[in-house]
């Protein structure tokens, strides 16, 4: 079950490293998308470049290769009577699909910051927190059209959110994946994001604008 596990998590990072922004930019627009715009793979920068249509392509396609992997993997070991190894199996595959995106080996190791391929890894591993992380990031970006900061305050929600759902099992040894998942990965999209954090300090953060094909030059955040 450890070969199984770890070729799971091999494929998880392969599929996870897909740049499918990449790959959109240079269906659509017959250019490599890194030369516009923010110079980013992400669905922000698709957005802004191609519109929103094809942004929503991107992060749906990110979204879906975060849960794919995840889901086959628990799946698989499911079938196999373990719950515990299915739940262990599917976090490690989850976080190796992340991984895949942020440092994808087919674009030498620059990828994206992983908000939306996380998203698709939590929606198996983690439902409930995954709706609360999904409905913040959409009412923070409605306020804000900040999607750096909407993006940083929903991955903290998101480990806030499990961690109470979680309750006393958080500190229980066989639970101790899920709590390093829920507190780990958020930490490590917040990181990510640190160049966007500095902006926001300094009031330089670009909103997004609906709607439009800008071409601005904002670092993206779904990615």
């Amino acid at each position: 079950m450890v070969f199984v596990i770890g070729a799971f998590c091999v494929v998880a990072f392969l599929v996870g490293g897909i740049p499918f922004g990449y790959l959109v930019g240079g269906a659509i627009l017959k250019d490599d998308i890194r030369k516009h715009g923010s110079g980013n793979i992400g669905a922000t920068n698709v957005a802004r470049i191609l519109g929103w249509k094809w942004g929503f392509v991107v992060l749906f396609l990110d979204a879906l290769k975060g849960l794919l992997p995840t889901l086959a993997t628990k799946l698989f070991l499911q079938n196999r009577g373990s719950d515990e190894l299915a739940n262990l199996g599917a976090i490690l595959a989850g976080m190796s699909c992340i991984v895949g995106h942020m440092y994808p080996i087919w674009l030498k190791l620059r990828g994206g910051k992983g908000v939306a391929t996380a998203l698709g890894v939590i929606l198996v591993i983690a439902p409930l927190a995954s709706g609360v992380a999904l409905a913040t990031f959409l009412l923070v970006f409605a306020a804000t059209r900040i999607v750096g900061l909407a993006s940083i305050v929903s991955v903290t929600s998101f480990a806030i959110a499990q961690l109470i759902l979680m309750g006393p099992d958080v500190f229980v040894f066989g639970q101790l994946p899920l709590t390093l998942f829920s507190t780990l990965v958020p930490a490590l999209i917040v990181w990510k994001h640190r160049s966007n954090i500095v902006r926001m300090l300094h009031g330089d953060e670009r909103k997004m604008k609906a709607g439009s094909k800008t071409g601005a030059g904002e670092p993206d955040s779904v990615e």
